[in-house]
């Protein structure tokens, strides 16, 4: 089978006019970046529209290091929808540099189920991941100038919240010190980056509803606190109209297509296991207003991204997908099972049978939202029959349909299965329901999700949570959702511990606010919010040829 990159070099893509065309979109509407992609102005939005798309949510179970092919069956998915006479777009996260560069490669799908122009995509797109580190930087900047200008705002140097970022994995930039280097450079302090991806700027705009609500939001966002213990916003610092001029283009959804010429909106990027790990409202607003069904995907495995799709993205947006799919592999199932990482690609049913239980966990996990699973086992070359068979037996156990995708080489056709199964049960959806209600302590949301979703026996907050949580309960924050970071690799925040961890606790050693975005990050276990470079990282592949065409990049 070819490889990625000569897949999409020998794809017929459309022009972007047809491609919007196909969603209804008026041209006035269009802000082309070139043939193959544009952004969607959010007053599409306004276009009359008889009925509201239907939602389809992608998730998977906990995932090997490379990942399970969430992206890829999500886009399969959409091919094969319209394979079968359906209307439907996509809503996808855009790459970040980070990862694209380091561990995972790119990250637009991959085989026959691919996003083009996947080399732009996977690169720059449409610069909004520049114009949210751009716009997060320059709020940094102006903290710094004032403290250097005088400090009217009486800010603590030591307690500035807010932090810069840049759209790489770079781990020497995780904890600094700046301002040094005499009177002229400022003010020293100890300060750091995170990624781009996990910027409340992010967040903020993958959650904004509308303009106005975006700018309401920036302003709220806390930055610092004062010598005398009073927050201080960034409205405040009176850079946020500025900021709000850098990210004048990023609001607004971008659109492509899948190599069978599915419409795709790819807009915003936030990481599932730092961050809220959901592509923009907008974007899946927009998908919805323009096709019969939306397909969207929230990663890392369910108990991540999706916990967050329902408990935050859902209750802020008023959305509600009507199945959810779940994506596993062989490979997860055995290493879950305790094999090693060199030995996924043996046949080995002991080690499948015993890794089922973190498939187990993650059913059991969506149908605490009142929400029907559909599993869609990822086939890759060297998976054995006898392995797709007790998968299977165990879905028909638990009455999970189940599905056998093949998208990977056969694009649309290879998921035909997976959207009949969609289409039979979606009509049986029943409406969502939270995990929480937001009037519960800070302290009982965290162990509800930790109890629930990750099945630990309770949860430890260090001196610095339980410091954070009394400066969250002093703001009147509490009644925030929470956004929990934690390991991908694991339900528990060890990511050593595989398969179903039992009897386990979650250390929850710090409160992040996130009060423009609307929720508080909950830092546990050794997450960073930087990460770095693996010893031989995908950058050390890459090549631009003479043609302008890069190569190594899948």
């Amino acid at each position: 089978m070819l490889r990625d990159s000569e897949i999409t070099q020998q794809a017929k893509v459309k022009s972007i006019g047809l491609i919007a065309d196909q969603l209804g979109i008026s041209k006035k509407f269009i802000i082309p970046y070139g043939r193959e992609m544009a952004k969607i102005h959010i007053d599409a939005l306004k276009q009359p529209k008889n009925n509201q798309g239907r939602l389809i949510l992608v998730s998977a179970i906990t995932p090997t290091a490379s990942g399970e092919g969430k992206t890829t069956t999500t886009i399969g998915l959409g091919q094969a929808m319209a394979k079968l006479g359906e209307s439907v777009c996509l809503a996808l996260r855009e790459p970040s540099l980070g990862p694209c560069l380091g561990m995972k490669g790119g990250a637009t799908g991959g085989g026959y189920s691919q996003i083009v122009p996947a080399d732009r995509i996977n690169l720059h797109f449409t610069g909004d991941f520049h114009a949210i580190t751009s716009a997060n930087n320059l709020l940094s900047a102006a903290i710094d100038n004032h403290i250097y200008q005088g400090n009217e705002l009486n800010i603590d140097p030591r307690r500035i919240l807010w932090r810069r970022v840049i759209d790489m994995n770079d781990r020497s930039l995780r904890q600094i010190v700046l301002g040094l280097g005499g009177k002229q450079q400022g003010v020293p302090r100890e300060g750091g980056f995170d990624i781009s991806a996990a910027s409340e700027v992010m967040a903020i705009l993958c959650l904004a509803s509308n303009q106005d609500d975006f700018c309401q939001r920036l302003e709220n966002a806390l930055v610092a606190f004062t010598y005398s213990g009073e927050p201080v916003f960034a409205q405040q610092l009176q850079v946020t109209g500025a900021m709000l001029a850098l990210l004048r283009d990023a609001i607004h959804p971008n659109l492509v297509q899948s190599l069978e010429g599915v419409p795709a909106l790819i807009h915003g990027g936030p990481f599932a296991n730092i961050a809220h790990g959901c592509n923009s409202l907008l974007a899946t607003r927009m998908a919805q207003h323009h096709a019969d069904w939306a397909i969207t995907e929230a990663g890392f495995g369910f108990d991540l991204g999706a916990e967050k799709f329902f408990d935050i993205k859902c209750r802020i947006g008023d959305l509600d997908p009507q199945v959810v799919v779940l994506v596993t592999t062989t490979r997860a199932l055995k290493l879950h099972g305790g094999k090693t990482k060199e030995q996924l690609k043996d046949k080995d049913l002991s080690s499948l049978a015993k890794g089922l239980s973190n498939l187990d966990k993650h059913i059991e996990n969506v149908r605490k939202f009142n929400k029907q699973p559909v599993v869609a086992l990822n086939r890759f070359d060297g998976n054995y029959s006898e392995e797709f068979e007790l998968i299977k037996a165990r879905c028909h156990e638990l009455n999970v349909p189940f599905a056998l995708c093949d998208h990977y080489a056969k694009g649309g056709e290879g998921a035909i299965e997976l959207a009949k199964q969609i289409l039979r049960i979606a009509p049986k959806s029943q409406p969502f329901q939270p995990l929480y209600p937001l009037d519960l302590s800070v302290e009982e949301k965290v162990r509800i999700i930790c109890r629930e979703i990750y099945g630990a026996d309770d949860v430890a907050f260090t001196k610095q949570a339980a410091k954070d949580l009394r400066q969250v309960q002093k703001l009147g924050l509490d009644q925030l959702p929470v956004c929990i970071a934690k390991a991908p690799g694991s339900l528990s925040d060890d990511p050593k511990l595989l398969g179903r961890p039992r009897h386990f606790n979650i250390t929850v050693n710090g409160v992040q606010i996130n009060s423009g975005a609307g929720f508080l990050i909950v830092l546990t276990g050794a997450i960073l919010r930087m990460p770095g470079l693996p010893k031989h990282p995908a950058a050390e592949r890459w090549k631009l040829e003479k043609d302008g065409s890069i190569s190594g990049m899948s």
